[in-house]
């Protein structure tokens, strides 16, 4: 199947970075490589853009489609979470600007063999990067009932998380479950007909919490983001797209303690904890799709851009 993605926010995304033709420039999901080619296009002959993606169709597709940038861009396979780290090995020292889209890509939902999707019936796996070990029939098949519950919970936000863990538990003692079709029957099973009608897909919630604890999304973002602020040149920005509530916390509580990392009283007259602000949160409010966008792509409808900007002198 041919890796097939549209860009969210793509002019919004590349106007907030404020590209210079001789800065340099992390994309951290490559993906088909849309936002990246936007950014390589604006590079001078002494700029660079290096691209990382966990998926190997996503790095096969963005490697294709940048080729014509020559040695501006180099593409790495890797989860961003290990960025800092191979930037430093390849001699770079900061960048002037970081992006990363947090959403699952049209490819990895429509192919039939990545099993992300609850609307075909295919094998369960769910991982981004397929040279993982773990996969989303691990988790449903031998995880306990007890952590099904906290991931349907808290990485689905689902009020029906107990009933559904508790039915999965229930299905497997006779055989596993094996593909996206029988683990759509047990969600849809549990969860009251009225419910079913009304709110929306059935699998939808428990689908995405298996997918984010399957490739640990949320710890990942979590452990990336501070080391990522301080790998900022002066004046560097950083772009990040969340596509759900969980995710777009996260960024929104980290901007906010790089721009005020302050840890004193409230009452107390004057700083004594010595932390000093490492730049300023440039969006207060996210930037979201315009109804152009959100009548051509559909699956934009959740994006959300927040962008932070790193200061000269910040920590």
């Amino acid at each position: 199947m041919e890796f097939k993605h549209t860009s969210v926010l793509l002019e919004e995304t590349i106007g907030q970075l404020a590209v210079k033709e001789d800065g340099i420039y992390l994309d951290g999901t490559l993906g088909g490589g849309g936002h990246s080619y936007e950014i390589a296009s604006r590079l001078g002959s002494r700029g660079k853009l290096i691209g990382m993606d966990q998926d190997g169709a996503a790095i096969e597709a963005a490697g294709s489609r940048l080729e014509p940038f020559g040695s501006k861009v180099t593409v790495v396979r890797g989860n961003y979470c290990g960025a800092v780290d191979m930037l430093k090995d390849m001699g770079i020292c900061g960048v002037d600007g970081i992006l990363l889209d947090l959403g699952v890509s049209s490819y990895q939902l429509d192919a039939l063999e990545r099993g992300f999707s609850y609307k075909y019936d295919t094998a369960l796996d769910m991982r981004m990067d397929q040279r993982q070990e773990l996969s989303a029939r691990d988790i449903v098949n031998e995880y306990t009932e007890a952590e099904l519950y906290r991931i349907i919970r808290d990485y689905g936000e689902d009020k029906f998380a107990k009933n559904i863990a508790k039915h999965i538990g229930a299905a497997r003692k006779d055989r596993p479950i094996e593909t996206t079709g029988e683990l759509n029957e047990i969600i849809k099973a549990a969860i009251p007909a009225k419910m079913r009608q009304t709110g929306g897909h059935p699998s939808k919630k428990t689908f995405q919490a298996i997918r984010i604890a399957c490739n640990r999304e949320l710890d990942v973002l979590q452990d990336s983001l501070e080391s990522m602020i301080d790998f900022l040149n002066p004046g560097g920005r950083f772009c990040i797209i969340t596509f759900h509530s969980l995710e777009d916390r996260i960024v929104k509580t980290a901007f906010r303690k790089a721009e005020n990392p302050c840890t004193c009283p409230p009452d107390f007259p004057v700083c004594v904890c010595g932390k000093e602000p490492k730049g300023r949160v440039v969006t207060r409010k996210p930037i979201l799709p315009g109804d152009e966008e959100l009548r051509e792509n559909k699956r934009s409808k959740s994006a959300k851009l927040r962008v932070f900007e790193k200061v000269a002198g910040g920590a």
